[in-house]
């Protein structure tokens, strides 16, 4: 009972264009372990399991590479993709959009991005002080504000090529 309450409460939050999206993926974070918690409190056989947890994406790489990557629901897709290999883990050291300086960025099929919430503005704005002529394109995302979930199974990403006042 109290799990539908946290339920309708998550989905309030989704819908309120005014909480930040890196909010958003804190409260899913939250939600998910306290479902899982409470879940393993009252049967331990009714867990979820890690299995039913997993997302399976495709990345293309810098070389145009189709890599299988894979995450779990309520992971960032900056996490997911560290932990495969794609994107160095001191590039990106905090998940926090004050701290982010778009070496996160990527480009998300046209067909996911209407799974996705819109960007937050603070998001836009990373994108675009990044981008050379601050026109934000549309199929550009930080990893580390896109959360994962079910719905995101099959999802294709690519990595974009490093800034020129990115490298050192």
């Amino acid at each position: 009972m109290a799990m539908a309450g946290l339920q309708r409460l998550t989905t309030k939050i989704y819908r309120n264009p005014s909480i930040s999206l890196y909010s958003k993926a804190i409260i899913t974070r939250s939600f998910a372990s306290a479902s899982a918690s409470s879940s393993s409190l009252s049967s331990p056989s009714s867990s979820k399991k890690v299995s039913d947890r997993i997302v399976k994406l495709f990345a293309i790489d810098l070389d145009g590479k189709k890599r299988e990557i894979v995450g779990l629901s309520g992971q960032t897709l900056l996490k997911a993709l560290t932990n495969n290999g794609l994107i160095e883990p001191e590039s990106h050291r905090l998940e926090e959009i004050d701290a982010c300086s778009a070496e996160c960025e990527v480009s998300i099929a046209q067909e996911w991005l209407q799974k996705l919430p819109p960007p937050s503005y603070d998001e836009q704005y990373v994108l675009r002080r990044n981008s050379r002529n601050r026109v934000l394109n549309k199929h550009s995302r930080l990893g580390c504000q896109v959360v994962l979930t079910s719905e995101l199974h099959g999802m294709v990403v690519a990595l974009t090529e490093p800034k020129p006042w990115d490298i050192p």
